[in-house]
C-alpha cells in the first residue's frame, strides 16, 4: 500500500519555520567567547532536524546543505573546532538559504542558486579550516571515512515496526555512514551501520521513529582488511545484480550466487528471502564467516574459522547500552509532550470564531426579547437566560483565547534584523524584549509586524548614536533598545525605546514649515512630535536603503489607525524616545456604546470613548466659517453632530437638548453630538467592506438584539473630517480667555 506523503507536507514546513526561527534566536543568544554546550547541541539538533524531514520528503537540496552545516556544527559542539564570528554570520547565512529553498518547495518560490553555491562553498571553507585538536590528537586529525579501519560498526536491533518506519530510519541512519538491513525473527529487523558518528548521534536519529529504551545496540568489532574487502565486494555484487530488489534477475544469474566459491549452490538458491535480507543485502554473519574462513586459509598457518556474529561473543564484543533521561509522564497521557497541543488550521478556528459571534447574536436576540417577560411568572426561564448569557460568554472568551498569539512571534524577529542593521550602520545596539508572553490576537499580529519594524529601525538609525558620538555626551558606547507588551485595561500596549539622542524640536519644526505644514512656535511638544507622521516627512540628511524617503512613519500610523489603534510620541533631548502603540486585544469582537440619532442606531467603540454630558448653553461657540466648539473644563473641543456627516434628520438640532460625547483618539479630543445614549454591550464585528462597500466614518457592521444591522462608527476618520473641515486653527476667544485646539 502507498502512502501519500503530502498530506504530511504542510506539516513539515511548519516545524521547519519554527526550527529556523529556534536556531536563529539561538545563534544570535550565543556568547562566542564561552558558548554553551547545550545551546550547541539545540543548534545542532534543528539542523539535524529538517535534514532529516527534508530527506524524507524528498528536499535533496535542503538536505545537501543541512548535511554541510550539520557536519561544521558537529565539529563545533564536540570541541574540534573553536566557535568564531564567522561562524555564526556563516550558520544565520544558511538559515536565510534555509528559509528560501522552504519557501520555494511550498509556495513555489524562486530560488537564488548562486547564493546557495556561495553559502555552501563558505560552510565548506570553514570546515576545511585547521580544527582546535582534541587533547588525544595531534592538529589536523580528520575523521575516518565510514569504510575506513577507524571506523565504527554497531548494530541496532528494533522492535516490531511497520515496514516503512524501518526503511525510513534505514535511509536516515544511511546518510550516516554504511546502512544494511538483516530480518530477525517475530517481523523484527537489525541494522547495521559501520560509521565515524557517535553513539548518541544514532540515538538521537532513532528517537524520532521509535522509543531509545526499546534499542537494542551492539558495538561490533572493526572487520579485518580481508573481511572489509570481501564485504564490500559481495555488497556491490549483490546491489548491481538484485537492483537493490527492484528489478528480475537475469537468467544467467538466477543460479549459482553463492558466498565463496565452494559454497553449495544449490542450498544457495534454496534460501528464503528472509535468509538473504529480503534481496537487498546478504546477512552480515555469513560475509563475515566467509570472510573469516578465505582470511584463514590464506594468512594463518592453522585453518580455525574466525567467526565473528554480533551477540554473545564476550571479549570479542563490547556491548553499548542506551539509556535515556526523560521526564517522568503524565498518567493516562501517552504521547508525553507532544500530545500536549495539536495542529489546527486557522480557517477551522476562524469559522468557530464565526459561529460563536452567531451564539453571541442569538443569545442578545433571546435576552431582548425576553425583556418584556414578568419576572415573577417567569422567573426560572429568566434564570435560564441569564445563565445562557453567562455560558456564552465564557465559551466567547475561551474560543476567542484560540485565536490569542504571544508577542514573542513577533519580537523574536527583531534580534536579528537589529544585529544586522546595527552592524551596518556602525553602532552598536543592546537589543531588550519584554513582556514576550503577552497575547494579542492572531490577526493583529500579522499585521502588526510592518509598523514595528519601521520603528525599531528609526530608533537604530536617527535615535542611537555612534559609539563615538555617545562616548562624547557622556553614555556607554552601546546604546539600548527596548521592545515591550503589556496590557492596560482592554488594549495591549506596545513600546519602543531607545535611549539616544532624542527627537530635535527645532529641525522638525523647520522641516515641516519646509514642507508646507501649518506650524506654530508655540505648539506643544506632543504636537510637534506628530508632524513626524506626515506624509513624506524625513529629517534624514540623505536618502539610503536605510531611510531617508518619509515613507516610514506615515505607513505606520495609516497601519495602527486602520487596526483601531493609537500611537503616541515622548522625547527627551538627549535621554531618548519612546513610541506607544496602544491596540484592542481582538478584532472580531469589540466592546461598544449604542447610540442613536435620528432613527438610527450606531455603535461607537468603548476604548475611545471618555465621558458623556449635555451642555449649558453658555459652554457652546460658534467660529465663523470653521463649525462650532464646545467648552468642557476650560478646554475648547470641535463639535462634530453626526447627523450632518451622514445627511439624516435627527430628533434634537440643539446641542443644549442632544447629548455630548467626548472622544479622544490620536492625542486628540473631540465632541460628538448625538440624540440619545441606548446602552453598552459587546458586539460582533462584521466586514463591510468585502460585503458591500467602503463607507467613509464607518469601521464596520454588526447585528443588533433585534436583528437589525447597526453601522460600527470609525472615530478617528470622523475626527480627521472634522479637521479637514477647518481651514485654519480658531483664534483666541476674548469672552473665554483661553484659545481652542486645532479642530
Amino acid at each position: 500500500m502507498t502512502i501519500d506523503m503530502s498530506q504530511f507536507f504542510q506539516v513539515f514546513f511548519d516545524e521547519a519555520d519554527e526550527l529556523l526561527a529556534e536556531k536563529e534566536r539561538l545563534l544570535l543568544a550565543l556568547d562566542i567567547d564561552a558558548p554553551d554546550a547545550e545551546d550547541l547541541n539545540a543548534i545542532f539538533r534543528t539542523a539535524h532536524s529538517i535534514k532529516g524531514g527534508a530527506s524524507t520528503f524528498g528536499m535533496h537540496d535542503m538536505t545537501e546543505l543541512t548535511h554541510v552545516l550539520e557536519s561544521l556544527l558537529d565539529c563545533i559542539r564536540k570541541g574540534d573546532m573553536a566557535l568564531t564570528s564567522e561562524h555564526v554570520d556563516a550558520f544565520l547565512a544558511a538559515k536565510d538559504i534555509l528559509k528560501m529553498q522552504l519557501d520555494g518547495h511550498r509556495h513555489g518560490a524562486p530560488v537564488d542558486q548562486d547564493a546557495v553555491a556561495d553559502v555552501r562553498m563558505v560552510l565548506q571553507a570553514l570546515s576545511q579550516d585547521t580544527p582546535t585538536p582534541a587533547p588525544a590528537l595531534p592538529t589536523g586529525v580528520e575523521k575516518a571515512p565510514p569504510g575506513s579501519a577507524a571506523a565504527r560498526r554497531f548494530r541496532i536491533e528494533l522492535p516490531k515496526l511497520a515496514q516503512r518506519d524501518v526503511d525510513a530510519l534505514a535511509a536516515e541512519l544511511g546518510l550516516l555512514g554504511t546502512i544494511t538491513v538483516e530480518p530477525l525473527d517475530g517481523e523484527r529487523h537489525a541494522l547495521i551501520l559501520t560509521t565515524d558518528d557517535s553513539l548518541d548521534d544514532i540515538v538521537a536519529i532513532c528517537a524520532f521513529v521509535l522509543d531509545p529504551d526499546d534499542l537494542t545496540i551492539f558495538e561490533a568489532p572493526a572487520l579485518i582488511a580481508a573481511q572489509r574487502t570481501l564485504e564490500e565486494a559481495q555488497q556491490a555484487r549483490i546491489e548491481q545484480e538484485l537492483g537493490y530488489g527492484f528489478f528480475d534477475l537475469p537468467e544467467t544469474d538466477a543460479v549459482g550466487v553463492g558466498v565463496d566459491a565452494n559454497a553449495d549452490n544449490a542450498d544457495s538458491a534454496a534460501q528464503s528471502d528472509a535468509q538473504r535480507g529480503y534481496g537487498f543485502f546478504q546477512p552480515i554473519e555469513q560475509i563475515r564467516a566467509a570472510a573469516a574462513s578465505a582470511a584463514a586459509k590464506g594468512m594463518a598457518p592453522t585453518p580455525a574459522p574466525v567467526t565473528a556474529p554480533f551477540a554473545g561473543q564476550g571479549d570479542l564484543e563490547k556491548k553499548s547500552t542506551v539509556r535515556t533521561t526523560r521526564e517522568p509522564r503524565e498518567p493516562g497521557g501517552a504521547g508525553g509532550a507532544e500530545s500536549s497541543s495539536i495542529r489546527v488550521s486557522i480557517e477551522k478556528v476562524d469559522q468557530l470564531i464565526n459561529l460563536i459571534g452567531e451564539l453571541v447574536i442569538t443569545q442578545a436576540i433571546v435576552e431582548q426579547r425576553s425583556d418584556g417577560l414578568d419576572p415573577m411568572r417567569h422567573e426560572r426561564l429568566l434564570a435560564s437566560i441569564s445563565q445562557l448569557q453567562r455560558n456564552t460568554r465564557n465559551l466567547q472568551e475561551a474560543v476567542m483565547s484560540m485565536r490569542m498569539m504571544p508577542m514573542d512571534f513577533v519580537f523574536s524577529r527583531f534580534p536579528r534584523m537589529v544585529r544586522d542593521l546595527a552592524a551596518k550602520l556602525g553602532k552598536q545596539v543592546d537589543f531588550v524584549t519584554s513582556g514576550a508572553a503577552t497575547e494579542l490576537d492572531k490577526g493583529l499580529i500579522e499585521r502588526i509586524v510592518d509598523p514595528l519594524t519601521h520603528l525599531v529601525r528609526n530608533s537604530i538609525d536617527h535615535g542611537i548614536e555612534t559609539p563615538a558620538a555617545r562616548i562624547a555626551a557622556g553614555k556607554a558606547a552601546s546604546g539600548r533598545l527596548l521592545l515591550s507588551a503589556g496590557h492596560q485595561g482592554g488594549n495591549i500596549v506596545i513600546e519602543v525605546t531607545d535611549d539616544g539622542a532624542g527627537l530635535n524640536r527645532e529641525r522638525i519644526l523647520a522641516k515641516a514649515a519646509q514642507n508646507g505644514l501649518t506650524v506654530t512656535e508655540t505648539m506643544s511638544d506632543l504636537e510637534v512630535w506628530q508632524l513626524i507622521f506626515a506624509p513624506g516627512f524625513s529629517t534624514a540628511d540623505s536618502i539610503t536603503d536605510v531611510s531617508g524617503r518619509g515613507v516610514g512613519m506615515d505607513v505606520v500610523k495609516r497601519n495602527i489607525t486602520a487596526m483601531g489603534g493609537a500611537v503616541e510620541i515622548r522625547s527627551a533631548r538627549g535621554f531618548g524616545t519612546t513610541i506607544t502603540i496602544a491596540l484592542p486585544l481582538t478584532l472580531a469582537i469589540l466592546d461598544g456604546m449604542s447610540i442613536r440619532c435620528g432613527e438610527e442606531v450606531y455603535i461607537l467603540p468603548l476604548g475611545f470613548v471618555v465621558e458623556s454630558l449635555q451642555p449649558a448653553p453658555d459652554d457652546i461657540r460658534e467660529i465663523a466659517n470653521r463649525g462650532r466648539v464646545i467648552k468642557v473644563r476650560g478646554e475648547y473641543l470641535p463639535l462634530i453632530a453626526l447627523h450632518q456627516v451622514f445627511s439624516i434628520t435627527p430628533r434634537f438640532s440643539d446641542p443644549c437638548e442632544a447629548i455630548v460625547i467626548i472622544l479622544e483618539a490620536d492625542g486628540r479630543k473631540a465632541a460628538l453630538l448625538v440624540d440619545d445614549l441606548v446602552g453598552q454591550q459587546q458586539v460582533v464585528v462584521k466586514n463591510l467592506e468585502s460585503n458591500y462597500r467602503k463607507v467613509s466614518g464607518i469601521s464596520g457592521a454588526t447585528i443588533l438584539g433585534d436583528g437589525g444591522v447597526s453601522l460600527i462608527l470609525d472615530v478617528s476618520a470622523l475626527m480627521q473630517t472634522a479637521r479637514q473641515q477647518a481651514d485654519a486653527t480658531p483664534r483666541p476667544l476674548p469672552q473665554a480667555h483661553t484659545s481652542a485646539p486645532p479642530l
